[in-house]
């Protein structure tokens, strides 16, 4: 099994705690304290919250500003179209906000929500079918339905 740790910088953490608990997010309080928290979002994924000066000792390299620059855009599948516009919903009512429109490609819908700090996710549906066989066939199919 795997699991994906991803690390993100923060300005806030108090904030950050706050707005990712709003998504539907829990908190590991093992792995929190004044640098960093450990934003749960199933057995398998976790964000590692970091403040900004704890997140430069990670790495040599310069720390970008995710307000202003763009470094990674984290994807994450949701159940339906609905939980899409839901958790995004919860997002810009904690926060966050929605740097460009809905993309609705019929077999994917997705949605982007910038988190406090400008950090980019992206939530999405994808139609089982297509998700299984691929755009292509599903679109194949639905032609001849």
């Amino acid at each position: 099994m795997t699991s994906i740790f991803v690390n993100i910088p923060t300005s806030d953490l108090e904030r950050a705690k706050e707005f990712y608990l709003s998504l539907g997010a829990d908190i590991n309080p093992a792995f929190t304290d004044e640098n960093a928290a450990c934003i749960v979002w199933d057995e398998n994924v976790y964000f590692m919250v970091l403040t900004t000066e704890y997140f430069a000792t990670f790495t040599d390299k310069q720390i970008i500003d995710p307000r202003t620059h763009a470094q990674t855009s984290i994807g994450l599948s949701r159940d339906s179209r609905e939980d899409v516009d839901s958790i995004v919903a919860a997002g810009l009512a904690h926060g966050g906000s929605e740097p460009r429109p809905a993309q609705d490609y019929g077999f994917m819908y997705s949605r982007d929500l910038e988190d406090p700090d400008g950090n980019i996710l992206g939530f999405l549906y994808m139609d089982p079918v297509a998700a299984e066989q691929g755009p292509g066939a599903y679109a194949a199919e639905q032609a001849q339905a």
